[in-house]
């Protein structure tokens, strides 16, 4: 490009190569509940809600979708193949249900392909329902490849959470050489664990009394700037999930009270929620530098109402709605094991 710019300039380039292109490069997000906005790298996503209300659900699905392939020995799952690093700040990542997704979506994989046609070496091949269970349950090979792909990392403290981040440009640079894939998602759950534990403690010089203290907003800012040196150096969309104070189940006289305990308080923001008629009063309670990093917000909540489902028994329900950008949508979902699907 360098030595011919005029070339690169009159381009002939299709809008379908083009599309092509840049979807490879950088795919879109299609996977409900975040379906109702088109992210993609370089966005910060902030899905918030009570516990529970799927939010770990969503960020393993997605996790998923991105370390399947897009193709395996003839077979379509439709993943992204990329990396994904996982930071556990909570403690409560469960590998065996990251497992148990992962094999299920290889199995339905396998048992679609039941009745498609697949080239193998210049002839068509249908697999009929035994072949496809012996190659789904022997089929190591794949599971192995894909969990190669999921970084994960746990952290106990504010601290080693940035000692994670700051190590994390050389780790990335390993692995990526090492598998021959790049980091799609950066995961963090929950961005909001060590906040209380940081804001109990009085603020300390690190190394000596003339560096700044670690205060939580320098935590905050310390946390910004180390993601935004790796969306620099090495594009990729962060989904970070958030704890809310009050969610459903919630008075409105329990949250004026608490809420009258904190007013004093001119750091932090109050916010009101209207829900059928019932408001529901919630606390942004994450410091204004990752306040104004955040590009989106989704909020989560958990229903009272249990569905029915044929193979997976009865499953809860949850609702999502789009807070930044603001939309006038709110989606009712459940999860299951082959995926997170919509209820109309």
């Amino acid at each position: 490009m360098e030595e011919n710019p005029r070339g690169w300039i009159h381009g002939d380039e299709t809008a379908k190569a083009m599309l092509a292109r840049v979807l490879t490069e950088r795919p879109f997000l299609f996977l409900p509940p975040l379906h109702r906005v088109p992210l993609r790298v370089g966005n910060v996503v902030e899905i918030a809600g009570p516990s529970p209300s799927a939010k770990s659900q969503i960020l393993l699905h997605a996790a998923v979708h991105c370390i399947l392939p897009e193709e395996w020995k003839g077979i379509r799952f439709g993943g992204l193949e990329r990396m994904v690093m996982y930071f556990d700040l909570d403690c409560r990542f469960d590998v065996l249900r990251l497992s148990q997704i992962l094999k299920h979506r290889i199995m339905e994989a396998y048992k679609s392909a039941n009745s498609t046609y697949w080239e193998d070496n210049g002839e068509y091949q249908k697999y009929d329902a035994t072949e496809i269970t012996q190659m789904c349950f022997c089929d190591d090979e794949l599971f192995l490849a894909c969990m190669r792909r999921f970084l994960y990392i746990r952290c106990y403290s504010s601290f080693e959470f940035l000692a994670a981040l700051k190590a994390m440009h050389f780790h990335l640079q390993r692995e990526s050489e090492a598998l021959g894939v790049g980091l799609h998602f950066l995961m963090i759950d929950s961005i909001g664990a060590f906040y209380w534990i940081d804001r109990a403690c009085q603020p300390m010089p690190i190394g000596g009394s003339k560096r700044k203290n670690l205060s939580l907003q320098n935590v905050a800012e310390a946390v910004v700037q180390e993601i935004c040196k790796l969306l620099q150096t090495q594009p990729v969309l962060v989904l970070a999930t958030k704890a809310t104070i009050f969610g459903a189940g919630t008075s409105g006289n329990d949250a004026q009270r608490a809420f009258g305990k904190w007013c004093s308080e001119r750091k932090m923001d109050s916010r009101t929620l209207s829900k059928e008629g019932e408001k529901l009063l919630y606390r942004e309670y994450m410091p204004s530098a990752w306040q104004s990093f955040v590009t989106h917000r989704v909020r989560l909540q958990a229903l009272d109402e249990i569905i029915s489902d044929g193979q997976y028994g009865t499953l809860p329900t949850y609702t999502s709605q789009w807070v930044q950008p603001p939309l006038n949508i709110k989606d009712k979902f459940a999860v299951r094991d082959d995926g997170i699907f919509l209820i109309t």
